[in-house]
């Protein structure tokens, strides 16, 4: 069964373009993840915060990547992460499109 992992952090920055350029090698090695299908990256400069939805094959890849990427965050400095994971009803998500 899928298994949604949400994420979030405080981030000061950088946004948009900036971020991209800023964090294209970290995006390209969370595509190599184990179980990983696919991640949505988020962003709020109101809020100061960032993070992402992330789609993985099963429960033990998204627990998995969950307690390296805390690791990780916190190593970059960030004081609080907060994951969430979720299992996905595909038969009510596919009624309303969602890329499963």
């Amino acid at each position: 069964m899928p298994v949604l992992l949400q994420v979030d952090f405080p981030f000061p920055g950088p946004w948009g373009p900036a971020m991209t350029e800023a964090l294209r090698g970290l995006a390209a090695s969370i595509a190599d993840e184990p179980g990983l299908i696919w991640k949505i990256w988020t962003e709020n400069p109101a809020t100061a915060e960032a993070g992402g939805i992330y789609l993985f094959a099963d429960r033990p890849s998204a627990e998995a990547y969950l307690a390296m990427h805390t690791a990780r965050l916190q190593g970059f400095g960030i004081p609080r992460v907060n994951g969430k994971l979720f299992e996905v009803n595909a038969e009510l998500s596919a009624i309303d499109r969602a890329p499963l």
